[in-house]
């Protein structure tokens, strides 16, 4: 028998993760796989809120919502390219970290 011990995440983490969903535009699933978590841990910390705001299926999509402008989606493919090239940075960090190290 095995003894697991419950991860516990920081506020900050969970506020992060959710971001990072909403930002990246990849689907909830390969998000929480990305930061090894499960789906539905992710879909509990993304609240109550969100599922108003994404209709189920088959319903109408409510009157409130409205069409993003060029603008607006323009904005969000930067964010998202933004995003992708600061990993891109961290990842080379850690790399330049780990292959510069002393001699051994």
């Amino acid at each position: 028998m095995t003894n697991k011990t419950r991860r516990s995440f920081t506020d900050d983490f969970k506020r992060e993760a959710v971001s990072l969903l909403a930002s990246s535009g990849r689907p909830l699933i390969q998000v929480a796989a990305g930061l090894g978590i499960q789906p539905s841990m992710l879909r509990s910390w993304r609240g109550p809120a969100d599922d108003v705001a994404r209709p189920s299926t088959g319903s109408a999509l409510p009157v409130s919502k409205i069409v993003p402008s060029a603008d607006q989606l323009e904005i969000r493919r930067l964010r998202r390219e933004l995003e992708h090239a600061q990993m891109e940075r961290d990842v080379l960090k850690k790399a330049i970290g780990i292959f510069s190290g002393p001699a051994r």
